[in-house]
């Protein structure tokens, strides 16, 4: 009852308050200075009453069912009385004439209400509306006298906040209909009505925005951030609740498109331009795709804009529109690897569907390259060519991507030019760059793009019998030529790259040479893979025997210790690929010889892979009878060694090779020896079967890539050196038992050898140490079978 008497005569108050308020607005004259102290007290009486309503539930405890009906009626007549003063409020006008003590007042009325915005924000959506709504009609109406004194940024955080709460409030509403598959009654009027007051909000902020753009430098991280936090929250982002397409919708139809204009309002603002294309944001794991579809929106705006607003955007400050996006790309770990799916329209008049987000950010910036200004040109290429040789290899393949289409979409001229500039590039930088494989890349497939008498003079700039010039050759598909051009740098690319291979085989065979033999043989390759059809008896001679050359001193430890030699053996097993149907058998035998010999050292992984390649091309070819007996033992156990193998990328081009070789091969009874053990078998059974070994939920799927985005995110830290090593040494690697694969591949080696040797012996004279050389062999051999008694 105390209670009861304590807030009876406020409401009174409140009431006779409205009254008074309400005469005055019936009045004929009303001006500010005649009302001066009214509306400042009536707002502070506002600003508590709603106050007390707010804290009802603390201020009260447990007696707050004894003064319900009297909160609810206090509350009613202050939502009168605010109405009441704002109807007042908006009945008097300032102008030019208006004393600077006026205009003060004024801005005092705006910054009290905006107070009380933050008060009311979960009490009431109409109040909260109407309140906000008189707030930016009051600051727009007295736009000229209020400009420099409002603040704006207040005005702007609390409308942004605002927003905020509500796009949760929704969200919040969704997935309770999701999780009740319930889709109608009051949570969802209540989420329609939510999703409205978020679309005024945003209405308000545009317009705000809009009249008062030069005012908010200060506000442009929080304008950054509304649109990166309201879409690390919504669908597509690997962050946001999952709700039903039809909420989605909703939202985006009636929220997102009401605040799609701010952005294009804040394009020609230079402190939005700086905060956005930043190159230090730090931005949280949940916000970079929101980032990186932010900057595919203002690319897709961009093209309308002025000439001045495309250069701020095009040339930035520390980046350009475009390396921004590149940056941001190579962020989304994530979305690219589960893929995230986005909406898109892939030809006029047809609705949109689904595409990889890869697919769509390469679609938008082919868009933004077809209408980017000759003018801006140098950012463009420079952007592509750092994003080509950037550490990232999804960003350099869009990037290359996006040339490509450049190419095409310009003139002949243009794709030329690129074309000899990126040449002159592979040419100048050493081969053993790790970014020069790139740039190989895009020259390969820029070729094909080029005009038939552009590629002429192509190769009459680098032409291809100058050694020099083998290291552009190397990447290019002579497909790309036309058949009297393919012919002619063909035999030109073999006639130098033998004059380079022999140049070493006959000098002394330093290895610190052998960069440039690589590049010979990379050259080789490059022309024989190409060729139409198969090479000259005689030129085909010659290959060969240069490569039996390498083959006859390569030496299995050798190359395990050296990089260099393990490039040489594949660049050789490849061009042994090509000519699979020549090769004799002494060359076969000494191949799977150093193979078996080097699998049992553990080479890196590009090695087995090309091993792999190598024996998969093995089922075209019949084994000559005199090196069965040492191939086939070998071969059987090369592949057996690498189906069992560890490495989830070797183990799955094992499989894809195995299949390739069994499908093919004359020598049928060899496949059941490659599968020594029933799990080999298995694991081949459901690779032809394609049937998944474990299968991931989205779910599960989702929330290991947010695990590996974190462990992608410090690694990345740790190469720019913004981690400290911790000095801690490297774990050692468990040491397994030898299994009997790599024991039937040992002795196959040795059966090899042996067998080599023999031939060798067949044909000349040996070397005087080679007598001592097997004695030696012999005692070590002894010494093995007394180890195993």
């Amino acid at each position: 009852m105390q209670y009861c008497k304590e807030s009876a005569p406020v409401v009174q108050l409140l009431a006779t308050l409205t009254g008074c308020v309400r005469r005055l607005c019936s009045g004929q004259e009303l001006s500010l200075p005649s009302i001066h102290s009214l509306p400042s007290s009536v707002l502070c009486v506002v600003k508590t009453a709603f106050t007390h309503c707010k804290d009802s539930e603390s201020v009260y405890y447990g007696h707050l069912h004894l003064i319900s009906d009297l909160l609810q009626s206090m509350f009613k007549e202050t939502y009168s009385l605010q109405k009441q003063l704002m109807e007042l409020v908006d009945l008097i006008s300032i102008d030019s004439a208006s004393t600077e003590d006026d205009i003060t007042y004024m801005v005092s009325v705006i910054h009290t209400v905006l107070e009380i915005c933050s008060v009311i924000s979960n009490m009431d959506h109409a109040l909260h509306a109407n309140t906000w709504k008189f707030i930016i009609k009051q600051s727009l109406k007295h736009h000229s006298l209020l400009q420099c004194h409002l603040k704006h940024s207040d005005i702007l955080s609390g409308l942004c906040k605002d927003i905020l709460l509500s796009f949760d409030s929704c969200l919040q509403l969704a997935e309770q209909m999701k999780v009740s598959e319930i889709q109608e009654g009051t949570d969802f009027r209540l989420f329609q009505k939510t999703v409205k007051l978020c679309r005024f909000f945003a209405n308000s902020l545009v317009h705000y925005t809009k009249e008062f753009r030069a005012c908010l430098s200060d506000s442009c991280s929080q304008l950054h951030q509304l649109f990166l936090q309201i879409y690390s929250k919504f669908p597509p982002s690997l962050y946001a609740p999952e709700i039903l397409e039809i909420h989605q919708d909703e939202i985006s139809q009636v929220f997102l498109v009401a605040l799609d204009p701010l952005i294009t309002q804040l394009l020609p603002f230079s402190p939005f331009m700086e905060r956005v294309l930043s190159e230090n944001l730090g931005l949280p794991p949940e916000q970079q795709l929101p980032q990186c579809l932010l900057l595919l929106t203002i690319m897709d705006k961009l093209s309308s804009q002025p000439e001045e607003v495309q250069t701020l955007w095009n040339t930035g400050k520390s980046l350009s529109l475009l390396s921004a996006l590149f940056l941001s790309f190579q962020q989304c770990c994530g979305e690219l690897s589960l893929p995230v799916c986005l909406p898109q329209v892939l030809s006029a008049g047809q609705p949109a569907v689904p595409i990889t987000l890869y697919h769509y950010v390469c679609v938008h910036l082919c868009s933004f390259i077809a209408s980017t200004l000759p003018s801006h040109f140098p950012q463009l290429e420079r952007a592509l060519l750092e994003a080509v040789l950037g550490s990232s290899m999804i960003t350099s393949l869009l990037a290359m991507d996006s040339w490509c289409f450049l190419a095409r979409y310009g003139t002949a001229e243009l794709c030329a030019h690129h074309v000899n500039v990126i040449a002159h590039l592979v040419k100048a930088w050493p081969s053993d760059c790790s970014q020069v494989p790139a740039l190989g890349v895009l020259l390969r497939r820029m070729l094909f793009l080029m005009a038939p008498e552009h590629q002429v003079e192509f190769a009459g700039e680098f032409p291809p019998e100058e050694l020099e010039n083998l290291a552009v050759w190397q990447h290019v598909s002579l497909r790309a030529l036309s058949p009297d051009l393919r012919a002619r740098v063909a035999s030109q690319l073999c006639s130098a790259g033998l004059g380079r291979c022999r140049q070493w085989l006959n000098g002394g065979r330093a290895l610190g040479g052998l960069p440039p033999v690589n590049t010979a043989l990379s050259a080789l390759l490059a022309a024989c893979s190409s060729a139409d059809a198969p090479l000259e008896a005689e030129l085909k001679t010659s290959v060969l025997g240069v490569l039996s050359q390498f083959w006859s001193f390569l030496q299995a430890k050798q190359v395990s210790d050296e990089p260099c030699l393990q490039k040489t053996l594949c660049l050789l097993l490849h061009l042994l690929e090509v000519f699979i149907q020549a090769l004799d058998a002494q060359l076969m035998t000494q191949v799977f010889a150093l193979q078996s010999s080097l699998l049992q050292l553990h080479p890196p992984d590009h090695v087995r892979l090309a091993m792999l390649d190598f024996l998969s091309s093995m089922g075209k070819v019949f084994i000559p009878q005199e090196a069965q007996r040492q191939v086939v033992p070998q071969l059987s156990c090369l592949f057996a060694s690498l189906l069992a193998d560890q490495t989830w990328l070797i183990h799955q081009h094992a499989l894809e090779a195995f299949t390739h070789f069994a499908e093919e091969t004359r020598h049928e009874d060899v496949v059941p020896w490659c599968l020594n053990s029933e799990e080999a078998k298995n694991k081949v059974v459901n690779f032809l079967a394609k049937t998944r070994q474990v299968e991931e939920t989205r779910e599960a799927r989702t929330e290991r890539l947010k695990q590996e985005r974190i462990t992608w995110s410090a690694q990345v830290l740790k190469v720019d050196g913004e981690l400290e090593s911790t000095g801690e040494p490297v774990a050692k690697r468990a040491c397994h038992p030898p299994s009997e694969e790599q024991y039937k591949a040992a002795v196959g080696t040795m059966e090899g050898a042996v067998e080599a040797v023999k031939l060798l012996l067949q044909k000349g004279p040996p070397p005087g140490w080679l007598a001592v050389k097997l004695e030696a062999l012999h005692a070590a051999m002894a010494t093995l079978r007394d180890s195993l008694r």
